[in-house]
């Protein structure tokens, strides 16, 4: 049963509000009992808003003190208000001030939406409808208006008052209680709006700007945390730059401010001039925190600051335009963080998360479009079809216009629509315009669900040395959508000749090829190469230049020949992967694996890791070997996650041990003195250490080289690494060094968030009753997002034989912790709750346990809204 309204709300429905509201000023006074919001908002009708209209305003568990009209107290016959909405039944034909005000208890704000309180410091979340926990509103994303805000607390509990924009006054307020007023000039939704008070240290830096403004920075963090800051601010200071360098793009306040707060639903959120984060991607310091910890916080900087033109300078229409600001900013990070670091790396990154994420939910119930048709709660939209997806959408569009004509797109994309709430639709047009190219079957991209399916399969005509290349594509149907049409794709490409160089042509017919752009526009397409010497092997998708999954006849010896003579980095890490994935997917389905297979798959790996012109983390990437999750998804249907789990562990052993002296010698090379540095450099060498550590843990029982080199690590990266493979693999030793790493990090609630991770990610049958230990302890927090995710969020996306087990514990502990969760956090139910949707992909006794689970929730539980839709959507398929 449920207890929220269910509403779907359709895009085909949209219209724009009756009224406009043209500014905004909200005066907060936050007491520690309770905190009064006096909203004035000043309002007029659209020039064909019929009079007599009624204006209704959003609210979300409000209660309504006073209401008036330019001063004059309203009649209770003019007004209907309840925790839900207010509506004013006749307003005034002309531009009013409406004044309200409402009283709001943020201590007991679990759902962390609206304005809460976290570790004693309120703070706001808005996006995407958490304004209207705070005041009546046209809460929605094409309602854009200046706010003014001025905020009163008490000064010994909160000294510092913060909000968008730039502060204007501050000052003494009389009974131990002071004031800040702020003014953002800049028109913005209210999803945009911040507010933090409290009693916070900080560090302070500048930012000069292209055309010679200077920029206050500062970040605001719990007391004693000041240091752990600096790597944050350098992220900051070093995105505003490339933004300059890259985009044009200058920041357009006098401060920046970021605020680190412990109890946070996202990573982030872009509020104009006040970002707030999440702690885990501010706090770093060598002891506490990983070399992935550094890349994250300085890629989430970046997107949070890049959201201020690709989100709030320019925001959605409404919010099935939700990838129009999160696809394209995603793509910028990733951009930045390519051109900091090594762009091949980076690339493998962002396709494992791609494959690993969005390709199942594109395959599966909670399939939708990057731009979705309707929604039930939007919460549940916030996936990564909208972000990462959306991001390889805006990446081919670059693919297909070439650099300077997606510069060109995107400088007048600024110009035109700088300041508006505006549609995908636009945002194409503008390259349209900007280039002259038609862009409206790639559009489809954007409208239509599902991975595209490409069939590779040649042939070598070596009396007229032509080689044919046939292509062909195919989107399977997806729910709400059976039939779909033919996708404009850009297949980036190259022919590899037998001594491992590129191929040229004199000529090619049959479709349209740009240099080493090949554009496959139809249901199936057919390239005629001329002057081609010899048989070349295709290198195709180079780049990972689209988001699909490609079936070709290339040979095992055909592949580790790429992996060993690409070009193209990213294709020979790819081709390797292949291989690898190939071999274990067949022994999980029970077709016999020749010792031969291995030979030259060891050989490859171990050419790559002694190649000198390979720098060390693409190294690491090629020798990962692919994860269970990863091979279930391969194989596609009737998956048994155990047979998945022990042919990638026998695989692993006869892999590694004939090579087992020749990998600890390397690895043992990697040992280093020198002072950590998180730079990509260093970064890399521990990286590819801790992926040698692995296969000689996973494929040789070394577990006395993951406890020595726990003992003897300077840094978080060398010793979270080394206890998380013994736990992962359950080694003898695992039990001993995860209550070491607990108990000697026992006071950093972030540190704790990687022991309760490396503790869901163990494989052995104990896994499921230590958590549930774990979360049945008094002391554990079970209302932060952080710890949740970390137990729970990991073990439903990480840990397959677990989660999935023959025996339905797996599933029915995952149902009774979400239906705990969702009774104080929908949003982060939901999310964990996403992990079914493997179910399809599963062998039928286990598909079974799994749908009982799910109907015994839905049964037995009052379910929010949130939770209700992934269920339904789950139990549909």
């Amino acid at each position: 049963m449920r207890t929220d309204t269910e509403q779907t709300i359709y895009l085909k429905d949209y219209a724009p509000t009756p009224y406009r509201i043209v500014s905004v000023d909200l005066d907060f006074r936050i007491l520690e009992e309770a905190t009064r919001v006096r909203a004035q908002l000043t309002i007029e009708p659209r020039d064909d808003t019929a009079p007599g209209t009624p204006l209704v305003l959003n609210g979300d568990g409000l209660k309504l003190e006073t209401i008036a009209i330019d001063g004059l107290p309203l009649v209770l016959s003019a007004y209907a208000a309840d925790a839900d909405s207010l509506t004013v039944v006749e307003p005034p034909n002309r531009r009013f001030v409406l004044d309200t005000e409402v009283m709001l208890q943020p201590e007991a704000n679990t759902k962390l939406m609206g304005l809460y309180r976290s570790s004693g410091t309120w703070c706001t979340q808005c996006e995407p409808e958490g304004f209207r926990r705070i005041t009546y509103y046209l809460d929605r994303p094409d309602v854009l208006a200046p706010f003014k805000v001025r905020i009163t607390a008490p000064l010994a509990v909160a000294p510092v008052l913060l909000s968008n924009g730039n502060l204007i006054d501050k000052g003494d307020a009389g009974d131990g209680l002071h004031f800040a007023l702020w003014e953002d000039p800049f028109p913005k939704p209210a999803y945009l709006f911040a507010l933090v008070a409290g009693d916070l240290g900080s560090i302070t830096d500048s930012f000069t700007t292209q055309s010679g403004r200077k920029v206050d920075l500062a970040i605001y963090c719990t007391h004693g945390k000041e240091n752990e800051c600096h790597y944050a601010m350098d992220s900051l200071k070093r995105s505003m730059a490339w933004d300059e360098r890259r985009f044009g793009r200058e920041y357009d306040l006098d401060v920046f401010n970021i605020v680190a707060v412990s109890d946070f639903n996202f990573g982030a959120m872009e509020n104009k001039g006040l970002n707030i984060f999440n702690d885990k991607l501010v706090f770093a310091e060598p002891n506490t925190v990983t070399d992935a910890n550094y890349h994250s916080i300085e890629r989430v900087i970046a997107h949070e600051y890049f959201h201020n033109w690709t989100g709030n300078r320019i925001t959605c229409r409404d919010w099935f335009q939700l990838c129009l600001k999160e696809g394209l900013t995603v793509y910028r990070d990733q951009e930045f963080t390519s051109d900091e670091r090594s762009r091949p790396v980076q690339r493998i990154h962002d396709v494992q998360n791609l494959r690993s994420s969005q390709f199942p939910e594109d395959g599966g119930p909670l399939a939708h479009p990057p731009r979705p048709d309707s929604f039930r709660e939007i919460n549940n939209f916030y996936t990564t079809t909208v972000y990462e997806k959306g991001a390889e959408i805006v990446r081919m569009l670059a693919t297909l216009l070439g650099e300077a004509g997606f510069r060109k797109g995107m400088d007048l994309y600024f110009e035109r629509h700088d300041g508006e709430a505006t549609t995908i639709e636009a945002f194409l047009k503008v390259f349209e315009d900007a280039t002259g190219t038609d862009l409206r079957q790639f559009g489809i991209w954007y409208l239509q669900a599902g991975t595209p399916q490409i069939t590779v399969s040649d042939s070598y005509d070596a009396a007229s040395q032509t080689y044919s290349l046939t292509l062909t594509q195919k989107v399977e149907p997806t729910p709400g959508q059976p039939d779909k049409q033919p996708l404009l794709i850009p297949v980036r490409f190259g022919l590899v000749g037998p001594n491992g160089s590129e191929m040229s042509w004199s000529g090619v017919s049959g479709g349209t090829v740009k240099d080493d752009l090949i554009l496959l526009d139809q249901p199936s397409v057919t390239l005629r190469f001329t002057g081609i010497a010899n048989k070349p092997i295709p290198s195709l998708f180079r780049g990972f230049s689209a988001p699909v999954k490609v079936s070709s006849s290339l040979s095992q010896s055909d592949l580790l020949f790429l992996a060993g003579h690409d070009s193209d980095p990213f294709n020979r890490w790819d081709a390797l992967q292949t291989v690898l994935t190939n071999l274990i997917a067949g022994a999980a389905q029970g077709r016999p694996r020749a010792d031969s297979d291995l030979d030259g798959l060891r050989q490859a790996i171990v050419d790559t890791l002694e190649n000198p012109e390979l720098d060390e983390a693409f190294k690491a990437n090629v020798i990962a070997i692919p994860g269970e999750s990863s091979i279930g998804r391969h194989i596609g249907k009737d998956v048994d996650p155990d047979a998945v789990a022990k042919a990638r562990h026998d695989l692993l052993v006869a892999l590694v041990k004939p090579i087992e002296a020749r990998l600890e010698a390397m690895y043992r090379s990697l040992e280093t003195s020198a002072a950590y540095s998180p730079d990509a450099k260093q970064a890399g060498e521990r990286s590819l250490r801790t992926g040698l550590l692995n296969l000689l843990v996973a494929g040789a029982g070394r577990s006395d080289l993951a406890e020595a080199q726990y003992n003897a690590a300077t840094n978080m990266t060398d010793r979270y690494a080394a206890m998380a493979l013994a736990a992962r693999h359950w080694t003898g030793n695992a039990q001993a060094l995860l209550g070491d790493f607990r108990t000697r990090f026992a006071g950093d609630p972030l540190v704790f968030d990687k022991w309760l991770t490396a503790s869901a990610q163990a494989s052995d049958d104990g896994v499921i009753e230590r958590m549930r230990a774990t979360l049945a302890a008094p002391d554990f927090p079970k209302t932060n997002p952080n710890r949740l995710r970390s137990l729970l969020g990991s073990f439903v996306m990480t840990n397959p034989s677990q989660f999935a087990r023959a025996d339905g514990a797996g599933f029915r502990f995952i149902t009774e912790a979400v239906a705990e969760i969702d009774k104080v956090n929908p949003q982060v139910a939901s999310r964990v709750l996403t992990g079914f949707r493997v179910l399809p992909t599963l062998e039928a006794g286990r598909r079974e346990s799994g749908k009982a689970a799910l109907e015994a929730l839905k049964s037995q539980h009052q379910l929010s809204r949130n939770v209700g839709e992934i269920l339904d959507r789950i139990l549909g398929a």
